[in-house]
C-alpha cells in the first residue's frame, strides 16, 4: 500500500506534444515548486481524454491538511469524447483515467465534464463551496498539523 502511495507523488515527465493550447491554472496556496500529483492528473486527463481545454485546480488549501498538500482537485475537462455521453458516463471516464490517484492519494476530486458546444456556450469554471466538515472545525488540528510537520 505505501509503495502505490508513493507512486502517486512520483513527477511525471511531458513527453506528449501538444497539439491545443490548454490552459493551467495556478492555485492559490503554498507549494514548493513541485506539483506531481497536479502534474500526473494532467498528463493522464490529456492523454485518455484528448481536451481541447482542460484546467486542473488543487483545492487542497480549501481543508484541514498541511500546507502543500495534493489531495482535494477539482478538474474541467472539455472533450469530443464526451459527445452522446451522459453526465455519468463522462465521470466514469475521469475517474477511469484516475484510478489509481483515487485510490490512493487524491480524498476529493470534483469534475465538470464539457463538450466544446458546452463550453463554448459556458466557458466558466464552477466554484467550490467552504470546507465545512471533517476536522476543519476541530480546535485541536492546528496542533496535529503542526506536530505533522515536525
Amino acid at each position: 500500500m505505501l509503495s502505490s502511495a508513493l507512486r502517486c507523488l512520483r513527477p511525471s515527465c511531458f513527453s506528449l506534444a501538444f497539439s491545443r493550447q490548454l490552459l493551467h491554472h495556478q492555485p492559490h496556496m503554498e507549494h514548493s515548486g513541485s506539483r506531481p500529483v497536479e502534474t500526473t492528473i494532467r498528463t493522464k486527463l490529456t492523454q485518455a481524454l484528448e481536451p481541447e481545454h482542460l484546467e486542473v485546480l488543487n483545492e487542497s488549501h480549501m481543508h484541514a491538511v498541511p500546507p502543500g498538500s495534493e489531495s482535494h482537485f477539482r478538474v474541467l475537462v472539455v472533450s469530443p469524447q464526451f459527445e452522446s455521453l451522459s453526465l455519468l458516463q463522462r465521470h466514469r471516464l475521469v475517474n477511469e483515467a484516475l484510478k489509481e490517484e483515487l485510490s490512493t492519494c487524491v480524498h476529493a476530486l470534483a469534475i465538470q465534464a464539457k463538450t466544446p458546444q458546452q463550453w463554448s456556450s459556458n466557458p466558466s469554471l464552477a466554484k467550490s463551496p467552504p470546507c465545512l466538515g471533517g476536522s476543519k472545525h476541530d480546535n485541536t488540528m492546528a496542533e496535529k498539523l503542526k506536530a505533522g510537520q515536525d
